[in-house]
């Protein structure tokens, strides 16, 4: 979902937790965010079910565990940044915003599509 603007990361909780409960149809049981979000501008009912990185209260082993898979995300972030024109839109008012995060997220998915023969085949 691509916000228009440039809201900050933290505070677009209340506008998305709703969104993706309508869309897989069940309640979140818990979120796994980065250190900005620290549940600001959360719906009441999910105010202490946001985890984030580096917090030290109610963090239970088991929620650490998930959180490992989480630092994987970061990089690839931002290999889409510098290689995949992430780091700057060129395309014009909120529907190139969605626009652009579509193109780079395909050409990125296209170029692990490219690579996977050479490494099938050992070229």
């Amino acid at each position: 979902m691509a916000l228009p603007g440039n809201p900050y990361d933290g505070h677009t909780l209340g506008t998305v937790i709703p969104a993706m409960e309508d869309t897989i149809g069940a309640e979140i049981e818990g979120i796994l965010a980065d250190a900005g979000c620290r549940g600001h501008n959360a719906p009441q009912n999910h105010r202490f079910r946001v985890f984030t990185a580096g917090q030290k209260r109610r963090v239970t082993p088991a929620i650490q565990r998930q959180m490992r898979p989480r630092s994987a995300v970061e990089p690839v972030i931002g290999h889409i940044k510098s290689e995949h024109r992430m780091g700057r839109n060129y395309l014009a008012h909120a529907k190139g915003d969605a626009i652009n995060a579509i193109l780079a997220a395909a050409g990125y998915n296209f170029s692990l599509l490219l690579r996977w023969p050479k490494a099938f085949c050992g070229w």
